[in-house]
């Protein structure tokens, strides 16, 4: 198994650079069952900021993205349902992809709230704020 990174899906996704896109490609359309390649929550929260803040890509079509993404079988990422949760969080509540997932693991790792001074995070996130 091998990781990816950000940047290789952004290349493979956008195309704005077409020997890396031709790289990009070449390197998914390898991958298999048998020799799947893995991406990280840090991963995709960093496709995720990339993706709505330098190539201005809405919520939507960044959530569906990943969402394409978890049903890929050549790839594996570290918490698909978590990942689906912080999604759900995106479409129904507006909240930032990270912040939605960042609560979603910490639920997950038995924390009872995720404190933050972030206003949006408390109101879209679910996150407690800082008294």
């Amino acid at each position: 198994m091998i990781s990816l990174d950000a940047n290789v899906l952004v290349r493979h996704t956008i195309r704005d650079d077409p020997d890396q896109a031709r790289r990009a490609d070449a390197l998914i359309n390898s991958l298999s069952r048998d020799n799947p390649g893995f991406v990280t929550d840090i991963v995709l929260a960093e496709l995720w900021w990339v993706l709505t803040r330098s190539y201005h890509k809405t919520a939507r079509q960044v959530a569906g993205l990943i969402d394409r993404l978890l049903d890929i079988e050549a790839i594996h990422t570290q918490d698909p349902d978590l990942v689906t949760d912080a999604l759900q969080a995106v479409v129904t509540q507006q909240a930032d992809f990270a912040d939605a997932l960042i609560v979603a693991v910490s639920l997950a790792h038995g924390c009872d709230q995720t404190r933050t001074f972030d206003a949006k995070a408390t109101n879209r996130a679910g996150m407690v704020g800082v008294d």
